[in-house]
């Protein structure tokens, strides 16, 4: 049968009706010299092999069904990997900014999800390789899983492994998609109806033997789901409330051992720190322009993915509420933010993520707008890869994770590296023009969280 998306996967693919909510993610990696390019490739190749949607396009299916990964044929590798040389001078900069453009250029949709651009010239004979993907093909932690079968723990030439066979294709006739498309729907109804016929027994006697208990949960359990898909009347800033097109990328880098030491000395962890310094720029940066700022409307990708789940998909669900950006010291925003995110995590939707993403699948595309376009900011954690890895032979220095906004003003993604909390900053200029301003204003936000670590 044809293996369609789950459904929080065709809710990143669904919603890109509106351009502004694009969920292409952009991953730059720093390499101290030139890798070899045949490793690369060959490396390329058995992930593709081994992860069918590296090898499959994207198509729609009549609904309620969602849209299904299919192979093609001409799937070319070598259109997928490409090579390039940065502009002079050969800077980080240069990099950014190629990787800035490939954020804000759209896939080709008859092809697979994903482009990648090993550049040579840099100015210090480094290299670097710019990973372009839609979020429908994994979400933060299942690209480190997948980073770390391209990664290797040596600069030593590595022992080949035999390569998976390449998928074979069979010629599908035209009416084929639409009997996947009605058995999907016939299942979909089949398990309706028998997790109907099991729970609802279940239901009948908790009711009778505890009425005012049961009552209880099964509404604090619809609370919680609607406040996952309420829409949102006006944004918590009077100050970026439009949104646009154009991007801008930038990175900054903070030592992991001092953010972790700020949050614990808070009583929190490091994801809230991490947060709290982004609300510690945002407010900064109103300050800059003499506008009070209270509560912002923050959207954290909570990841559900389990030791048991496979690479790739998305295994997370996007979490959406308030923090306090206006509060002005530091500790006491960490640990408002702790207690905020703690409440968020135990969100009694959280099982039923999935059967959230396919209703809102079945809705106009104008409510999920509403949903999305008026989030304040987006921050995202994403632990990588704790010890030092090469990429064909190639030292790697820094990497950098650019998420998409999806209706936010700004997203700053943390991606971890060994003892580095690497910083991608992807802000949407219609919001925040000034770019340069805002940047700074965030950097101050940081430095006022790191100075809790003494």
């Amino acid at each position: 049968m044809t293996a369609f998306m789950r459904a929080s996967d065709a809710f990143t693919w669904a919603m890109e009706t509106d351009p502004r909510l694009r969920s292409t993610v952009v991953s730059v990696v720093l390499l101290d010299r030139s890798p070899d390019w045949d490793e690369i490739r060959d490396r390329f190749d058995a992930v593709s092999r081994r992860l069918p949607m590296f090898r499959q396009r994207v198509v729609e299916s009549s609904p309620p069904a969602p849209p299904r990964w299919e192979y093609y044929h001409g799937f070319d590798l070598d259109y997928h990997l490409r090579r390039a040389v940065v502009p002079a001078p050969g800077t980080v900069d240069e990099v950014i900014e190629m990787a800035r453009v490939a954020h804000m250029q759209d896939f080709d949709r008859a092809r697979a999800l994903w482009e990648t651009t090993l550049i040579d010239g840099l100015e210090d004979g480094g290299a670097a390789m710019i990973c372009k993907f839609h979020h429908a093909l994994t979400d933060g932690i299942g690209g480190v899983q997948i980073a770390m079968n391209l990664f290797s723990l040596s600069g030593d030439s590595p022992v080949h492994e035999e390569l998976p066979p390449e998928p074979h294709l069979t010629n599908r006739s035209p009416l084929s998609g639409y009997r996947d498309t009605w058995r999907y729907d016939a299942e979909l109804l089949g398990r309706a109806v028998a997790g109907a016929v099991r729970l609802t027994p279940r239901l009948i006697y908790a009711g009778v033997r505890r009425p005012v208990a049961t009552a209880r949960s099964a509404a604090a359990t619809a609370a919680s789901i609607y406040r996952a898909v309420r829409p949102i009347s006006r944004p918590g800033s009077t100050l970026v409330t439009k949104r646009g097109l154009t991007r801008r990328l930038g990175v900054h880098e903070v030592p992991m051992p001092l953010l972790r030491e700020a949050a614990h000395r808070s009583g929190a962890a490091l994801n809230d720190a991490f947060v709290a310094g982004v609300a510690g720029g945002l407010r900064r940066y109103h300050e800059q322009h003499g506008v009070a700022v209270g509560d912002l409307h923050l959207t954290m990708p909570v990841s559900l993915r389990t030791q048991s789940d496979e690479m790739g998909g998305n295994r997370i669900t996007l979490m959406r509420f308030d923090v306090p950006a206006g509060e002005a010291d530091p500790a006491a925003r960490i640990r408002a933010v702790h207690e905020r995110t703690h409440a968020v995590r135990d969100e009694q939707s959280l099982p039923y993520t999935q059967m959230i993403a396919g209703a809102l699948n079945l809705m106009p595309r104008w409510y999920i707008g509403s949903i999305l376009r008026r989030v304040d900011f987006l921050a995202s954690d994403v632990p990588g890869v704790p010890v030092p890895v090469f990429l064909g032979g190639a030292p790697v220095r820094a990497q950098y994770a650019f998420g998409p906004t999806i209706g936010a003003s700004v997203n700053v993604t943390l991606l971890t590296y060994v003892d580095t909390c690497a910083l991608g900053i992807n802000v949407d200029t219609t919001a925040i023009p000034d770019f340069d301003v805002f940047y700074e204003a965030l950097i101050a936000g940081f430095d006022e969280i790191l100075a809790l670590a003494g």
